[in-house]
């Protein structure tokens, strides 16, 4: 099986920043794509973006694209999300997950079989 445990997020003023992490363990080698994913209160999740094994990157958001960085450290088993320029929109709960290997990172929710824990980014 594969764990994901988030860490980062907070309160942050408009126009801040905040950087968020996920650690995989457990059967690795399984997973294809970790994803960021948002769901703010009231709609649907919606991916954010996505890094695939070797390194391709995704932005599932055209929105989001430009503000946000992902990035991995294959060394510590791990996948930042740099938010920068935030704004109050991007208030939501955070989510990191991995999906097994397909040979690209979907921005279907159903598509991943993984989920970390969530966590909450608050901007005013």
């Amino acid at each position: 099986d594969v764990q994901l445990v988030e860490s980062g997020g907070g309160s942050v003023q408009a126009g801040g920043s905040l950087s968020l992490s996920c650690r995989e363990s457990g059967y690795t080698y399984s997973i294809g794509c970790m994803a960021w994913f948002r769901q703010a209160p009231g709609k649907e999740r919606e991916g954010v973006a996505g890094i695939y094994r070797g390194g391709v990157v995704t932005y599932l958001s055209d929105s989001m694209k430009g503000r946000f960085t992902i990035s991995q450290d294959n060394a510590k088993n791990t996948v930042y999300l740099q938010l920068n320029s935030l704004k109050p929109e991007d208030t939501a709960m955070y989510y990191c997950a991995a999906d097994h290997p397909v040979g690209y990172c979907s921005s279907e929710v159903k598509e991943y079989s993984y989920w970390a824990q969530g966590t909450q980014v608050t901007v005013s």
